[in-house]
């Protein structure tokens, strides 16, 4: 089974890639999805970081993601306190979602994680793949497609590893600065290559 490490800042194309993968017949495990899933009402998580950032972030017995990350995106310490409360569980839900996929026989499996360089995940991949794009341009997508003011998406992004540590541990740098077309291109480019047939 080949496992893959699929990285990139917020609106660098990431998800892009990591649906065109999913089209070739990656198993894809997004790990946003599990940090989702890791603090839903009654999880261990989630009653975590209600001791560490109290009932404020708590919104009719549920996460209050809006209040939360006005804290951790404005307090780097914040934002720490909170990764070392999340990633444990996401990195174990990852590993069970992956041994899953082995026993069901998938030859790919891409890892989705954003946030993979902040949790320390490099070396746990058979190759790395990384999406970049300029910062400019990722302000400008997160303005128009999400609603986002400029200075928070420019808060986003430095809250985030940057494209030169993704690089770093990456095997793969792929540009996600173009059309869908030209990102899928390259996806099936890398596919062709390192995939087995």
């Amino acid at each position: 089974m080949l496992r893959i490490g699929l990285t990139g800042g917020i609106a660098s194309g990431k998800s892009t890639a990591s649906a065109r993968f999913g089209a070739l017949g990656a198993h894809v495990i997004d790990h946003d999805v599990l940090a989702r899933r890791a603090v839903e009402p009654g999880s261990a998580a989630l009653v975590d970081i209600v001791s560490e950032f109290g009932d404020r972030v708590i919104a009719d017995g549920a996460l209050d993601r809006p209040a939360l990350a006005r804290i951790v995106f404005q307090d780097p310490h914040a934002r720490e306190r909170l990764n070392a409360i999340v990633h444990p569980y996401v990195i174990a839900m990852g590993a069970a979602a992956d041994r899953q996929a082995r026993r069901d026989g998938a030859s790919v499996v891409v890892h989705d994680i954003p946030l993979l360089v902040e949790s320390g995940q490099g070396r746990d991949f058979d190759l790395v793949v990384t999406v970049a794009a300029p910062e400019e341009l990722r302000v400008r997508r997160m303005v128009e497609s999400r609603g986002m003011t400029a200075a928070d998406a420019a808060a986003r992004i430095r809250a985030q590893a940057s494209d030169l540590e993704r690089e770093a541990i990456a095997d793969v740098v792929l540009d996600g600065s173009g059309r869908v077309d030209d990102l899928d291109a390259q996806v099936d480019a890398f596919w062709a290559l390192h995939v087995p047939r």
